[in-house]
């Protein structure tokens, strides 16, 4: 029985042909993410802006948006925002923090719920204070941080530093451009989203290493092939097990994006995304990087020397 194979075999690819458009690409992306996150910022849900989420199921028919909308304009309530998910009837009522404490949004509550109760089910309510909201922002970076120091820390300890910086460059570009993708697709930045941009740098840093590895694997076989002919054969070498990989996942996801509801959406697609980009940059951002740092001058010194005291003895 022949074993799928998702690319040819023995291919030799030239990928690093393209570094001189890959890298003003991603910068150009990496701006543009910048420039969404200062525009448009990011849509912050309610476990981080604070405030009251309310989920409704209209007894008959279709749930009427516009009313909805409307509504909220009509109780004084502040920013509304609605939006439907799942079932037609289905839809999520979101309004902001009011002034007065917390008398003043369990009364916005009662509103809500008087005004709605002849046509709509309220099946879930939900209220996050400001502090409790901010003590979630500062806990949610603080984790990011921490466990990116950490792996990177790991990362210089494991291969030599023209790696390590490789590897820290690759994956700040692909957490930046989850940012702008979530400035960009404007999905509720929660809880699940942090959980989501934590695996997206785990995949990312994984995929990068295996590339590394190789690379240097093939650093200690051929000490005298070129550094781009080197990384082309590497990446090559480690092709469909990336693409097997990246493929398997990305099925995954994909049935967590058409099946997994509202609840899981914003973290299914920001690991679709994620997933993408740390495929890209592995090969186009991170290998790339080797040459620029001049990985191989050091190595090819030391090959040299190593055979001038072989051929003194």
């Amino acid at each position: 029985m022949k074993l799928l194979r998702l690319t040819p075999e023995n291919t030799k690819f030239p990928f690093m042909r393209f570094r001189r458009v890959s890298y003003p690409f991603s910068a150009l992306l990496s701006l543009i993410s910048v420039a969404l996150f200062l525009t448009l910022g990011m849509n912050f849900g309610i476990d981080f802006a604070g405030g009251t989420l309310m989920e409704l199921r209209a007894k008959q028919g279709q749930a009427d948006l516009a009313m909805l909308r409307h509504l909220g304009e009509r109780l004084a309530i502040g920013e509304v925002e609605v939006q439907s998910f799942g079932a037609q009837s289905d839809v999520t009522f979101r309004f902001a923090v009011q002034p007065g404490g917390d008398a003043a949004q369990a009364a916005a509550v009662e509103k809500v719920r008087d005004a709605v109760s002849d046509g709509y089910e309220i099946r879930r309510t939900e209220v996050v204070g400001p502090r409790v909201s901010g003590e979630l922002v500062q806990s949610g970076t603080l984790g990011v941080v921490v466990s990116i120091i950490a792996v990177l820390a790991y990362l210089w300890f494991r291969f030599e530093w023209q790696f390590a910086i490789a590897a820290v460059i690759a994956t700040m570009h692909d957490l930046l451009l989850t940012v702008g993708f979530f400035s960009l697709t404007h999905l509720e930045f929660n809880t699940t989203s942090i959980a989501a941009i934590l695996t997206i740098v785990g995949y990312s840093l994984n995929e990068t290493v295996v590339v590394l590895d190789r690379i240097r694997e093939m650093m200690r076989k051929y000490k005298r092939m070129p550094t781009h002919e080197l990384i082309d054969m590497s990446i090559n070498a480690v092709l469909p097990r990336t693409l097997m990989t990246a493929t398997t996942v990305l099925l995954a996801l994909f049935s967590l994006v058409l099946f997994g509801g509202q609840v899981i959406r914003s973290f299914s697609l920001a690991m679709t995304w994620g997933v993408c980009v740390a495929v890209y940059s592995s090969i186009f951002i991170c290998s790339p990087m080797l040459i620029y740092l001049g990985l191989r001058t050091e190595h090819a010194r030391e090959a040299r020397e190593e055979e001038a005291a072989v051929e003194a003895v």
